[in-house]
């Protein structure tokens, strides 16, 4: 059964049963009239009684001349009845007739002899007004220019979604001539389309009578089988005047056009939005290695299956880099993240390997020529230029690299190294707006790389130069066992302000001394030295801690407006005491067995380079077994946390007199120091022994 509930043919073939009628009989409004041999009305149908007027029982017997025709007409519509009655042969035209209230309206007629089983003649009349006819003959003709002549598909399928008619436009659209369309379904003869979701709204509008308007189908057709393209689909549900439904008119308009457009605005916003992403997750911090990684992880997957970030070996030392044709080049892998390809994740060098790559390479030629390298689809004898080794290869080739793309890393006019891509997931070739989504990511990414390299060498050198200025202290020294820690700050302009001594004095005296110079990098670190120097100058004086703060506090003011913070303590053990002074620093903590770590009460003062402010001394007893614990604000000051909270912290670490002293400078690092603070620490901790 259709959907509409009636019978209907297979194929074109016979009805399987009896079909609803047709409503069109119904606007005609056809009237029978059939006449005897004299022209006598013999048969007379409801619809002649509307079209002429009469009824009837006024109408049969009556010559059919006088109650039909025209006075006018009358000789020529006798001649014509008299001419079919002998020949037999039909006869049509249109003349006004009369109607019984007198008016007169246009009548087209239809004229046949009719014979019964006894040889008796007779005369078949069809009459329709002619005003009917004109009208439906001008729809249908309008329809029918409109249908063949639209630049739109234009289909009609019946209620089994199989095609009834198409437009020559659909036609050109599908690739197909009509025959080929008729009897069949939109699967047959669309096997690349979205066919249920075709035949699903099809049906939908089958059984609800809504309309669809302008739904969107992607697909390709024979007129294209290469290429994606869109239309925009419309639906409505045909009905005879009666209000069967007879199927389904489609309309089609290829709007490939604009959906290309909005592909590529969309496509546009993706890169867009990337490009946003990847200014807010490239450069969240000064590491190089990090940069590199974030910039991988920005390409992957969005842009490739498998990036790789490498820099040229002397562009990471520092160095200009510059090679010939014939050359290869020293590159240094800082980063690769690979989505689901772990053959293409092991063929990569790993991070922080350093190799020569060949001047075949096509990463070497990149470097070399500062301009992309784009292979849109990769054949097997491009694979060996690609990988780094014959092994790599095979890696490459086994998780299916089929497009592989590199773009420079240029900052400031110089070429730092490369960013690899590949696609194996991904089955679309890289293409332009891909290598321009690249460069775009390369070159936001070079410039924070570049200021990483540049920040890690000045780091690096401002941490050098800290450490040549830090001591190296034997772990026993005259009455005292100690051990110390340097921990450099998590970024470069933070390093180099911290410091600590151990002075061995006569007497088996010792000074322990720690600092921290305000400011950071190179000139704190420089400024460190010449108060380290300065301190190791005056402590070979024997002076009092005070007095020695004093010519520090001069020796400061005049470094520049430099400022310092400094605790200064002079062990001796034959006294058992240890004389403080202390300069604007944190307050050194004891601990001694039996009692609870302590914080020591010794008068601040300001740090050094303030001037004019007095410094005091304050004696402690130490004795053998005690400890004391200098420390530099890096090691307790945080941006969660009270000064208070923190300095109960470290107390409540150092509840432990016999532990190791290295053991506890690692715990109160471990514990105490974040990574990401930004300031370094100066640890020193000293345990009094008994002379022997």
């Amino acid at each position: 059964m259709s959907a509409a509930g009636s019978p209907v043919a297979d194929g074109g073939g016979p009805p399987r049963g009896p079909v609803r009628p047709s409503g069109l009989l119904d606007v005609l409004n056809v009237a029978s009239v059939v006449l005897d041999a004299d022209g006598r009305v013999v048969l007379w149908s409801p619809q002649a009684e509307e079209l002429f007027g009469y009824a009837a029982q006024e109408a049969l017997g009556q010559y059919a001349a006088r109650i039909m025709v025209h006075e006018q007409h009358l000789d020529l519509v006798v001649k014509l009845f008299a001419d079919v009655m002998q020949t037999g042969q039909s006869w049509a035209g249109a003349f006004p007739v009369r109607h019984k209230d007198g008016t007169t309206r246009l009548v087209e007629f239809r004229n046949m002899r009719l014979l019964d089983d006894r040889g008796d003649v007779y005369a078949l009349g069809l009459a329709a007004d002619a005003s009917t006819l004109r009208r439906l003959e001008r729809d249908v003709a309008l329809s029918t220019r409109m249908v063949s002549q639209s630049p739109m598909g234009l289909a009609v399928l019946d209620t089994e979604l199989r095609y009834v008619s198409v437009n020559p436009a659909l036609e050109r659209i599908n690739g197909l001539p009509a025959e080929e369309h008729v009897g069949r379904t939109v699967r047959e003869v669309l096997p690349d389309m979205d066919a249920d979701g075709l035949e699903s709204a099809i049906r939908q509008v089958l059984q609800t009578g809504l309309p669809l308007v302008d739904q969107p189908a992607v697909g390709r057709t024979p007129a294209d089988p290469d290429e994606d393209r869109a239309w925009s689909v419309s639906l409505y549900r045909l009905e005879d005047t009666a209000g069967t439904v007879i199927g389904v008119a489609a309309s089609v308009a290829d709007i490939t056009d604009q959906y290309r457009a909005g592909v590529e605005a969309e496509e546009a916003r993706r890169r867009l939005a990337l490009i946003a992403d990847a200014s807010a997750r490239i450069g969240t911090t000064l590491e190089l290695e990090r940069t590199a990684h974030e910039l991988a992880d920005v390409a992957v997957p969005e842009l490739a299956d498998v990036a790789a970030v490498d820099l040229l070996e002397a562009v990471v030392e520092g160095r200009a880099s510059s090679f010939g044709p014939a050359e290869g080049a020293m590159i240094r892998a800082l980063a690769v993240q690979a989505e689901a390809a772990p053959e293409a994740l092991r063929a990569a060098d790993p991070p922080g390997k350093i190799a020569r790559y060949g001047p075949d390479r096509l990463v070497t030629q990149c470097v070399r020529t500062g301009r992309p390298v784009l292979v849109a689809h990769v054949r097997p004898e491009d694979l060996p230029r690609i990988a780094r080794s014959p092994e790599a290869a095979e890696l490459l080739a086994g998780a299916g690299v089929h497009s592989y793309l590199a773009v420079p890393l240029i900052a400031r006019g110089e070429v730092l190294g490369a960013l690899d891509l590949k696609r194996t997931r991904n089955p679309l070739p890289f293409g332009r707006d891909d290598l321009l989504l690249a460069r775009e990511l390369a070159a936001r990414a070079a410039v924070q790389i570049d200021n990483a390299r540049w920040y890690q060498s000045a780091r690096n050198a401002a941490l050098t130069l800290q450490r040549s200025l830090l001591p190296s202290h034997p772990p026993v020294t005259g009455g005292l066992e100690v051990a110390s820690r340097y921990q450099p700050a998590g970024a470069t302009s933070e390093v180099g302000g911290d410091w600590f001594d151990v002075i061995p004095l006569e007497g088996d005296k010792t000074a322990l001394v720690v600092g921290d110079v305000m400011g950071s990098g190179i000139n704190a670190a420089a400024t460190m030295g010449r108060l380290r120097t300065a301190t190791n100058t005056l402590a070979s004086l024997d002076l009092d801690p005070a007095v020695l703060l004093e010519h520090l506090d001069r020796i400061t003011g005049g470094l520049d407006e430099a400022i310092a913070t400094c605790v200064y303590a002079v062990h001796d053990p034959r006294l058992g005491q240890c004389r403080i002074a202390n300069a604007g620093h944190l307050p050194p903590a004891r601990v001694r067995a039996g009692c609870p770590p302590e914080l020591l009460e010794v008068p601040t003062g300001a740090p050094l380079g303030v001037g004019g402010v007095a410094f005091s001394t304050t004696t402690v007893d130490i004795a053998p077994g005690d400890q004391l614990v200098f420390y530099t604000d890096g090691l307790v000051e945080t941006r969660r946390h009270s000064l208070d909270e923190r300095l109960d912290t470290l107390l409540t670490l150092l509840d432990d007199p016999e532990r190791p002293l290295e053991e506890v400078c690692d715990l109160l690092l471990r514990t105490l120091h974040h990574p990401d603070n930004h300031d370094d620490v100066a640890l020193l901790i000293a345990r009094a022994r008994a002379l022997p």
